[in-house]
């Protein structure tokens, strides 16, 4: 963005000196008028406060809509954090855009408005599930753009190992059984988590590890031994190479989790090209490619800001000056 602003004050001199060359020439034929009014594209549009959650696919997300919106000439402040319900706190005061999952957001909303036992949003269906919940949106001042069609949704797993000496392949391969289990720090309690997994799979959740979703440290107490089931997502692409395997959900206890841009409307209404800038994102990203976007970041051990810009240039998303 330096080089481009650089280049726009070059212009911007450029012309002022070509405008006072020619103050005392003609220009009804409307050619210079033009040229001075024109200008770059990348033109300032001021700050977009962005915030994620920290674990990596998040955080590679982040990364795309921080490099997409510099891109479009904004300028950009990007927090990552633990968990949803910390940026939470402060959308829309101090929030603009994040990166979101629609099961998870509006699920999120129902249970801040009506507790946390609340019947949560199950339809399978993305666009019907924020259907669902238009109205708690609307209440919290956010805006949904256009769902993708790459979803990721919440998922245990245990050890090939553990699966094969147990017979564990399901969820409800688990029932009645007690079980140690490594999860991100807001798992208690959720629906499509802790809760879930007591509550309609029967599984006695003895202790939750809060280690992370999908952490080094959640893998590593599973590998151990210290815990016998872990959280990741759909999307991981390590677990075969760390001898892990996902259980199925054979219960459907998970939304839809498409990924979404959520943006304060009222940001929204003052910025509308964000709309198509990160629209154009959600229709390039498949389920298929994010899981091999995640295996470069976790198995390549690529930072996210560099398989983000990779994913973008190859989609033609970023400019080319």
């Amino acid at each position: 963005m330096q080089v481009r602003r650089s280049l726009a004050a070059v212009l911007a001199v450029g012309s002022l000196l070509l405008a006072t060359a020619c103050a005392g020439d003609d220009l009804s034929d409307g050619d210079a008028a033009d040229d001075d009014s024109s200008t770059p594209a990348s033109a300032d549009k001021g700050p977009v406060r962005i915030a994620s959650q920290s674990w990596p696919e998040a955080a590679l997300l982040a990364s795309m809509y921080d490099q997409l919106l510099t891109d479009a000439g904004y300028e950009t402040d990007v927090k990552l954090v633990d968990t949803r319900d910390v940026y939470m706190a402060t959308f829309p005061d101090s929030v603009d855009v994040v990166p979101e999952y629609v099961g998870g957001i509006v699920n999120f909303l129902n249970a801040q408005e009506n507790g946390a036992k609340a019947e949560p949003f199950t339809a399978g269906d993305g666009q019907e599930l924020a259907d669902q919940g238009q109205a708690l949106l609307d209440g919290a001042g956010a805006t949904l753009l256009d769902l993708s069609s790459a979803t990721d949704t919440n998922a245990f797993f245990v050890t090939q190992e553990f699966s094969d000496s147990e017979g564990v392949t399901t969820l409800s391969d688990l029932e009645g059984q007690s079980v140690v289990l490594a999860a991100a720090p807001d798992c208690e309690g959720r629906l499509d988590c802790e809760a879930g997994l007591t509550e309609q799979y029967g599984i006695d959740i003895s202790k939750i590890l809060p280690l992370g979703f999908a952490s080094d440290q959640t893998y590593q107490s599973v590998l151990d031994g210290e815990s016998q089931l872990g959280l990741t997502s759909t999307t991981d692409g390590t677990l075969a190479s760390q001898g892990l395997v996902l259980l199925e959900d054979d219960k459907q206890i998970q939304p839809a989790q498409n990924l979404v841009p959520m943006v304060s409307t009222s940001f929204l209404e003052a910025h509308p090209d964000v709309a198509d800038v990160l629209n154009a994102l959600m229709a390039a990203l498949t389920t298929e490619k994010l899981t091999e976007l995640n295996g470069e970041m976790s198995i390549d051990r690529e930072k996210a800001e560099d398989v983000a810009r990779d994913f973008l240039e190859d989609e033609g998303l970023l400019s080319d000056d």
